[in-house]
């Protein structure tokens, strides 16, 4: 198969001669992508403007989204800030190494590039032993948005890196399927307030729990900018994941409530058998389709994450025109699911 070499390891117990080649070549500035619990990673170093900027490049990422930075430790990330609060303290401690990704002010030394032009920069300590090894071994913070073209399907395993970038990375770490299967929650700390970015399975309650007693906030305050809105005419995302078209399909994606199954059922059959397959992600519905593929979810939010991505990646090989999607439960444990699909489907 042409493109990146794709090298496989243990994921619990990694190479290390295969993490010190990936690290090598970090290094010197290449792209290598990587398992995260969240989703595979696109890595470059961090403290490399060229690097980061090939990240950009190679994932056709606009100039105003930025970059996660990971990082092996609360040391390392608190070289990359310049004020380190006591809730990123009891965060770290609450939820580190794990899918939660801190919004802090920038050290001098962190490039633009990497934070979108702002003066915060955002760290996370990933818990993927391949990651951590890999970070380990680099001795860089590794800046790692998803590993796919921007807007598609965020990758869960490393095919789908594979079919996504093709040999527009230097080499593909295959840890397996990821933990998790959604992005980080994402969490700003440079004003009083924790103020919820980007939600993820990291929940409002939780982080509110690891800050009882702080005098410290949670409120959310997510945002939405137009995918394609030029350089120019956009103002830089203090997070990640905040275009209107993110985490896309091929194929059309219909969001419906459970009450709307009468009304789905009846758009399909005006739709036609002509329109092409259909793939239908349901929880508690069942729709009539007459050519097409219906896959039932879990019922339990950590279940649904980690197989969301993958049966969207499914959909779309197998040639589905449409993906029909009943809608999670409006309660703050699917906050981060019901984010993803509304960006899916715009």
């Amino acid at each position: 198969m042409a493109g990146a070499p794709i090298l496989s390891l243990d994921p619990d117990n990694p190479d290390p001669g295969v993490v010190e080649h990936a690290a090598a070549l970090l290094r010197r500035g290449a792209l290598v992508a990587f398992p995260t619990e969240t989703v595979y990673g696109l890595g470059a170093n961090a403290l490399d403007p060229d690097a980061v900027a090939a990240i950009y490049a190679a994932k056709g990422r606009p100039a105003w989204n930025p970059v996660i930075a990971h990082v092996p430790d609360v040391g390392a990330a608190r070289a990359l800030t310049r004020h380190w609060p006591a809730a990123a303290d009891r965060l770290a401690a609450a939820f580190w190494p794990g899918p939660l990704t801190l919004v802090l002010p920038k050290a001098p030394h962190v490039p633009d590039g990497a934070t979108a032009g702002l003066d915060a920069v955002a760290v996370r300590i990933p818990s993927h032993p391949v990651a951590l090894a890999l970070l380990r071994a680099a001795g860089v913070p590794i800046a790692a948005p998803s590993a796919n073209r921007f807007t598609q399907v965020s990758p869960t395993t490393a095919q789908h890196v594979h079919a996504s970038l093709g040999n527009r990375v230097a080499l593909i770490l295959d840890g397996g399927p990821c933990a998790v299967g959604i992005e980080s929650t994402v969490v700003d700390l440079t004003g009083p307030d924790a103020v919820i970015l980007r939600p993820g399975m990291i929940s409002a309650a939780d982080l509110e729990l690891a800050l009882h007693g702080s005098g410290t906030v949670v409120r959310t305050a997510t945002a939405t900018v137009s995918h394609d809105a030029p350089a120019a005419a956009a103002r830089a995302q203090r997070s990640p994941g905040m275009a209107d078209r993110h985490y896309a399909p091929r194929a059309d994606v219909w969001l419906f409530d459970a009450a709307q199954q009468p009304e789905i059922d009846a758009a399909l059959a005006a739709r036609g058998t002509g329109a092409g397959p259909v793939t239908a992600l349901l929880r508690t519905t069942t729709l009539s389709l007459t050519d097409g593929a219906r896959v039932r979810m879990p019922d339990d939010p950590a279940a649904y994450a980690r197989a969301l991505y993958a049966a969207l990646h499914t959909a779309d090989a197998a040639g589905a025109s449409l993906i029909v999607i009943e809608r999670p439960p409006a309660d703050d444990r699917w906050a981060g699911l019901r984010d993803r699909l509304t960006r899916a489907a715009r």
